[in-house]
């Protein structure tokens, strides 16, 4: 299982970094990479440093039990955990994928304040606001119930921290100021990560 988690982490990076950044080139002149947001040491910055960070950790679990680093943890070595854990992690897969995908000409890793994309409000993003970041926290999950030990957790857990933060000090502030009062009814009406959860009062 150890194995198959690190296939899906790889295959995940080359198709939901490396080729939708080649596809958003090759559609666009623009790699669509944005990179960290604020000065170093904000919070905005922090946000997307953990992310990153919960990211590039999501690696460091499977390569830690395959090089016999870290022992996973026994209540979770039955089979169902890890069968549970490689649907999760597809689940995000695709979510993710789909949910780029659907956001056309407008995907972005990061934000600039100087460019204006168009509000996505359709596909995945009727039922939340923030589908691509949901998958990719659904495949963390999945990479923790298949390979489970402290280095996988710490992994979700970095992660869903710099989403949160990443989200709520960066991404929602600049929305509302670019798209103004079509955003606000949007986050009024659609969860943050989850279905009808953390809509806009």
């Amino acid at each position: 299982m150890t194995g198959l988690a690190l296939s899906v982490y790889m295959a995940f990076l080359a198709v939901a970094c490396g080729w939708r950044m080649w596809l958003q080139y090759r559609r666009t002149g623009d790699h669509g990479f944005r990179g960290l947001s604020g000065r170093i040491g904000s919070i905005e910055w922090l946000g997307g440093a953990l992310f990153v960070l919960g990211m590039a950790l999501a690696a460091g679990g499977p390569v830690a039990d395959l090089a016999g680093l870290v022992e996973p943890w026994r209540v979770m070595r039955m089979p169902w955990p890890g069968v549970a854990g490689l649907l999760l992690g597809l689940l995000g897969f695709g979510v993710t994928i789909v949910a780029q995908l659907q956001m056309r000409d407008s995907w972005r890793v990061g934000v600039s304040e100087r460019e204006t994309t168009r509000l996505v409000t359709a596909g995945l993003f009727s039922m939340v606001r923030n589908p691509i970041f949901t998958g990719m926290l659904l495949l963390a999950a999945g990479l923790f119930c298949m390979v489970p030990n402290i280095l996988s957790l710490a992994a979700f857990m970095i992660s869903l921290v710099g989403v949160e933060i990443q989200v709520r000090r960066v991404e929602e502030p600049y929305l509302i100021r670019i798209h103004g009062e079509p955003y606000l009814s949007y986050a009024r009406a659609v969860g943050r990560f989850v279905p009808w959860v953390g809509r806009l009062a």
